[in-house]
């Protein structure tokens, strides 16, 4: 009794030998951009300069450096500037991780600008 063929053997049909090539690329290259996507930080500044925010991709805060001379803020404002400079680094790492996944996402119905007339959902 023979076994049934493997599904990913591509022996003697060259165009899936192509196809699964192809197949094994893209999937490389999307680990790859996981890796990226995991490795982006945002930063974001305020009051100046004086405070400054490091956040991951999730938002997660990773870093704060708060100038001493951002004290003379009051403990309002020094609240309000920690929550800009956060806003600023989350959009800083939102910007950086779409900039990555752009190219794998162009021409398809992810893509946010299409101009072929598709609506988006």
């Amino acid at each position: 009794m023979t076994s049934p063929a493997d599904p990913f053997t591509t022996t003697g049909d060259q165009e899936l030998g192509r196809l699964f090539q192809g197949f094994q690329q893209d999937l490389e290259a999307l680990e790859g951009l996981r890796d990226r996507i995991d490795s982006v930080r945002g930063r974001g500044e305020a009051a100046d300069g004086r405070v400054v925010v490091d956040v991951t991709q999730a938002g997660t805060l990773v870093g704060l450096t708060i100038d001493p001379r951002a004290m003379r803020l009051g403990s309002d404002r020094l609240a309000a500037a920690i929550i800009e400079a956060a806003a600023r680094a989350a959009r800083d790492a939102e910007q950086e991780a779409s900039d990555l996944v752009a190219p794998f996402v162009a021409g398809t119905l992810l893509d946010g600008d299409r101009t072929d007339g598709a609506r988006r959902r």
